[in-house]
């Protein structure tokens, strides 16, 4: 698999010849399974095939249970200059309920290490767990701070199909989440880290100074990105490609020099939609001028004529030519946004 992806990176230079990357990002599954030497040759197979900038953002994702001091401290001496931890709560109850494989324990003493060996650490956070009262949800937003971390990522408790938890709630053993507790979680989340000096640059994502995620801004800022591996999703602006998920399929393609994707090319409205989506949940928000220039006056006229209901009910402000969403707006971001959407 690590000599595909190495291929597969090398097949797809030209798709970037006049970008500089400016983030790496080791994510999905489980990228801490790489050793030290398979990192650093993935790193380097970018760096011999793309332009990359002097001070790169390289991210690996990781759970507790995969973070043990000494896999921590290898780590270090990785190009990694940013972890990614899916902590998610550090109440054992919370974890058990999720089907998590790490505990409360572990989660603790992974940032304890890895803070002596990583400036640049972010952690994930869930609010909205069924039974999580408001004491509790401040509690662990209170740990998460004690150790001193530069940037958190929060998100509400969502119950996919076929899993653990849903038969939980089907049986009837534990209670579905409930979207004002979840309102009411993140309001608290975002008073308690805007009192600690975080920014909140985008619904889900709060960071100090300097911390912002290259990779999450890159994303949230329409800017093109390159996926490598199954599954694996990339963007120019103009298309978004995806990368067949079996593995085998995966691997057997990039042995045959084909590369295992499929392209859709983005109409207009799924441009300007995208861009309404990603730009009301981001600090930087929705230039207008960038709505007349690059879509037109007639999407212009559309933006406005829905926004002003929202704009009159305090959910959304126009500041510097650029619509927001206020403060009581940000946690209806998403719905507001698809009430701007141009329909086909």
């Amino acid at each position: 698999m690590v000599l595909a992806l190495a291929k597969e990176i090398k097949m797809r230079k030209s798709e970037f010849k006049d970008e500089i990357v400016e983030t790496v990002y080791f994510g999905g599954g489980t990228p801490s399974v790489l050793s030290n030497a398979e990192i650093n040759f993935l790193t380097q197979c970018v760096y011999d095939n793309f332009n990359v900038s002097s001070a790169p953002e390289i991210t690996l994702e990781a759970n507790p249970d995969d973070l043990s001091d000494n896999r921590i401290i290898e780590l270090s001496n990785t190009p990694v200059n940013r972890l990614s931890i899916g902590i998610q709560s550090f109440f054992e109850d919370d974890l058990q309920m999720m089907n998590r494989a790490h505990n409360s324990e572990e989660a603790k003493k992974c940032l304890e290490t890895a803070v002596q060996y990583f400036d640049n650490i972010s952690l994930d956070l869930i609010y909205g767990i069924p039974g999580m009262s408001n004491e509790k949800w401040q509690q662990n937003i209170e740990t998460a701070l004690a150790f001193g971390i530069p940037h958190i990522s929060s998100y509400a408790l969502t119950v996919e199909p076929k899993t653990a938890l849903k038969k939980l709630i089907q049986t009837g053993k534990i209670a579905a989440p409930k979207d004002d507790v979840a309102q009411e979680h993140f309001e608290i989340l975002v008073e308690a880290l805007e009192r600690n000096g975080f920014i909140h640059y985008e619904l889900s994502n709060f960071a100090k100074e300097n911390y912002f995620s290259k990779n999450n801004s890159a994303y949230w800022l329409g800017k093109k990105y390159i996926g490598i591996g199954p599954s694996a999703h990339s963007y120019d602006g103009i298309s978004r490609s995806w990368n067949i998920a079996n593995n085998s399929l995966y691997l057997k393609r990039i042995e045959e020099g084909k590369l295992p994707s499929e392209t859709e090319i983005l109409t207009k409205n799924d441009r300007y939609n995208e861009y309404i989506m990603t730009g009301l949940r981001t600090v930087w928000g929705v230039s207008l001028s960038r709505i007349a220039t690059e879509f037109g006056t007639e999407y212009l006229d559309y933006l406005n004529k829905n926004a002003q209901k929202y704009i009159d009910d305090g959910k959304l402000i126009v500041e510097n030519n650029t619509l927001k969403t206020t403060k009581s707006g940000k946690f209806l971001g998403d719905g507001i946004a698809s009430d701007l959407f141009m329909l086909n």
